[in-house]
């Protein structure tokens, strides 16, 4: 027997049809968005979100299950074309992109690709499980599914994990925030695939020789998304189709940011700009941490203590007036003699548990509720941003628990008991600062720099660091897969300490002039000069570049020319953040992401690609005088440094000196090299070096606008394409497209035809190649 409902113009009008009896055990109905069965006495319903993207939600016969997700903003699409077969064994949902398996006597859902029908993922047969459970007094399951994948199947994700792997094959692994470990029940896979698990309690993530299973503590139904793409990218992309879009962070973010823990005063904190700036040694960020509000008890007020910061505004108005920006803390936990304090605590908005700073009394806020946000921005606007303030530094984001109890859990939230919406804490908290900076003013973009991070939360203008992690090689090395990791969530904006945030033991033997340090400083700034945040900061041993020396000393010359190089680049990561917000691409890119024929490339956590061009090897040992580099098949590959040209395909041994990091240029790229400046909009892009990579044709798109605002969402903007045919020798710039105020009319391009054996590394030629007078329309030039 076989049945077919073809409902694409049902759904329309969002009509439920019934393909086979009443709506009971082993039936079906097609749905406006999908369809419903019940199989073993659970409610299955399948959600059409795009046509690779399909929501599975599973809760026993005779609960009631209701649920708007704080982390997916889209619904499901009643206007894809859909059609529903019925077989003896199965239902079919069919759209344009998948087929969806739902076994009528198992409740198994099996995921397979349309073209060609290849399987990417399945169910166990037996996957599904709920365990009547109690959480304070409310009743509800710990729900679990498994899913079977292939042996040698390799998966990527999981939020940001400090195991040191890129594949997370293998892993026992209970996502829960912390310090240092962001929990997002996300995974993708190399087969073009990724599973969002959208619950917010703690939830194991299991992946064993029978099964790949999240199971979570607490939840009323067993509720995922399944997303197709066709690569890393794809997938990406579909997450950000489900959670949201990355908004462009302001122009001045990608360049370099100084902190420490702690500057003590306003004059600490100025006379740090104004050294960079007597240096001329570029810099945008400074950042004011901790205790600015004075005792421990005044936790986090929101207002400069008079002793130490005596004019808080004059302080903001001289960091401008020394074009640069400042970052400035604000906890999510209040000291008892806050106002703040008095206030959530009247409204019953505290949650009751010990947080930082220990034996302070100091209690975090309920972020789930939107009237607390409301009270938190009213002191945070009033306090800080009315001063003048540029970025936020939302710290322990988690948040911190301290003597943490199974009972502190039990407590109820606005949302709910603190347990079931314990993972999404930081989601809501960075979520309630960008809406109400939002609503205040569209003139200054937010930024938020933050410890913890979920699902949909790059939405709201964050950037993720990788929290207080020790100052060793063995940290340094965690960290690269950490990050990779976390982009492949969906997430684009990631960072760490430079140098590791504990660097205690270093203290004794001379701090920042201590060789030992030095040296995994210096690696770990190499390293951040390719993250989509390049931000100092650290305990114990301060970090401005004039602690390791001066100019003249090798230190000191190496951290100034990675930070150099930093500002260069600068044309071409702004335009690469304009991928990332329009086009859903990351910054941090493991190598499968675009070279996933390559299989030699799955496991490799130690090496990615910075946007699309650079391929970034980080020295991560200890004296290492050379490092063993692969560089994928399907590429030849410029030393940046030499301009050697390799085949890819293979390792080398690149010789790694103090002053040199592994950096290669993929060939077929254009890469345009920005001006020497002390900070991002000190010179206009109106003399700009085009390189071109040759070997493979090349396609580049540079991105401007007005660096600090929302205007670009109302199309103020503009794009200039650039291609390199290969075979032609031919470079095409064509038309500008868009416009904004203060936008450059004419400008100079300096073509420089990258040579094999002839790279220019991080100077700008001498002689160019040809000089194009651009004035907006489009121009060929013969190379």
């Amino acid at each position: 027997m076989r049945k077919l409902c073809d409902i694409a113009a049902l759904t329309v009008l969002g009509i439920a049809l019934q393909c086979q009896g009443l709506y009971g055990q082993g039936s079906h109905v097609a749905t406006a968005d999908g369809v419903k069965a019940v199989v073993n006495n659970i409610n299955i319903e399948l959600k059409v979100y795009n046509p690779g993207v399909i929501r599975v939600i599973k809760y026993p016969k005779g609960v009631d299950f209701k649920k708007s997700s704080l982390a997916v903003i889209k619904s499901p699409d009643a206007h894809i074309p859909k059609k529903i077969q019925e077989t003896e064994s199965s239902i079919l949902l069919e759209t344009s992109a998948l087929k969806v398996m739902l076994n009528k006597k198992s409740g198994k859902v099996s995921f397979y690709k349309l073209q060609h029908d290849n399987l990417l993922l399945t169910e166990s047969d037996a996957g599904v499980v709920f365990k009547p459970a109690d959480d304070a007094g409310v009743s509800t399951f710990d729900v679990k599914q498994s899913f079977i994948l292939d042996t040698s199947e390799v998966i990527y994700g999981l939020g940001q994990q400090q195991n040191g792997r890129l594949n997370q094959r293998g892993q026992k692994n209970m996502l829960v925030q912390g310090n240092t470990k962001v929990a997002i029940p996300f995974f993708q896979s190399i087969k073009g695939y990724g599973i969002y698990w959208d619950n917010y309690g703690p939830t194991l993530f299991m992946d064993d020789k029978e099964e790949t299973s999240f199971d979570s503590k607490v939840g009323n139904a067993v509720d995922y998304y399944f997303m197709q793409g066709d690569n890393g990218d794809s997938i990406v992309s579909q997450m950000r189709f489900l959670t949201g879009k990355a908004p462009m962070l302001p122009l001045w973010v990608y360049g370099y940011s100084q902190s420490k823990e702690r500057y003590k005063t306003q004059f600490e904190l100025l006379d740090v700009v104004k050294k960079y700036r007597a240096l001329h040694v570029p810099l945008d960020g400074i950042i004011q941490d901790w205790q600015y509000w004075g005792k421990d008890s005044n936790w986090n007020a929101m207002s400069f203590d008079h002793g130490t910061y005596p004019r808080p505004k004059a302080m903001i108005d001289s960091v401008h007036q020394l074009n640069a920006h400042i970052f400035v803390v604000a906890w999510p936990g209040f000291g008892p003699k806050t106002k703040q304090y008095s206030e959530f605590k009247k409204k019953s908005m505290l949650l009751n548990f010990d947080t930082w700073p220990p034996k302070s009394g100091a209690k975090v806020y309920d972020v789930y509720d939107p009237a607390a946000r409301d009270i938190y921005w009213k002191y945070l606007n009033k306090g800080v941003f009315s001063l003048g303030v540029d970025a936020w530094w939302l710290d322990s984001s988690e948040p911190d628990h301290l003597n943490e109890k199974d009972s502190d859990f039990d407590q109820k939230t606005h949302l709910g008991v603190y347990r079931k919406v314990r993972n999404a804490f930081p989601l809501e908290h960075i979520k309630g600062v960008y809406d109400h900076q939002r609503a205040t003013t569209s003139a200054k973009r937010v930024m938020i720099l933050t410890r913890s991070a979920f699902a949909g939360q790059q939405r709201f203008g964050s950037n993720t660091w990788s929290g207080d992690v020790t100052s060793s090689w063995e940290s340094f090395r965690k960290q690269i897969p950490a990050g990779l990791n976390f982009s492949l969530t969906g997430l684009p904006y990631w960072n760490t300490d430079i140098g590791g945030f504990f660097a205690n033991s270093y203290v004794k033997g001379g701090g920042a002039m201590n060789p030992e340090f030095q040296e995994l400083y210096t690696r770990w700034l190499q390293f951040g000069t390719f993250m989509p945040m390049m931000r100092s900061h650290g305990t114990a041993i301060p970090r401005e570049i004039y602690q390791f020396g001066k100019k003249g000393e090798t230190i000191y010359d190496v951290l100034e020319k990675f930070i150099k190089l930093r500002y260069s680049l600068l044309p071409y990561i702004y335009s690469t953040a304009w991928q990332v917000t329009n086009h859903n691409q990351s910054f941090m890119r493991a190598l499968a992401i675009d070279f996933n024929r390559d299989q030699n490339v799955y496991n490799i956590g130690g090496e990615y690609m910075f946007g699309k061009s650079f391929l970034v090897s980080p020295v991560t040992e200890k004296d290492a005088k050379s490092q063993k580099v692969y560089l994928p098949a399907g590429a030849s590959w410029y030393d940046f440094w030499t301009g050697e040209l390799i085949k890819g395909g293979k390792y080398i041994n690149r010789a790694t000196p103090i002053e040199i990091m592994p950096l290669y240029v993929k060939a077929g790229t254009i890469i345009p090299w920005g001006p020497d400046v002390q900070y991002a909009t000190e010179k206009k892009w109106d003399n700009l070096e085009i390189r071109v990579y040759p070997g493979a044709d090349a396609d580049f798109t540079l991105y401007e606008d007005e660096d600090d605002n929302y205007d670009y969402e109302k199309g103020l903007f503009s794009e200039i394409k650039f291609h390199w045919d290969d075979n032609a020798q031919v470079l095409t710039i064509d038309k500008k497209s868009g416009h904004f105020q203060g936008m450059l009319s004419a400008r100079k391009f300096r073509v420089v035809l990258m040579k094999h054996n002839g790279g220019s590394g991080l100077k700008l030629s001498s002689d160019a190649d040809k000089v194009i007078n651009y004035k907006g329309e489009k121009v060929q030039v013969n190379l």
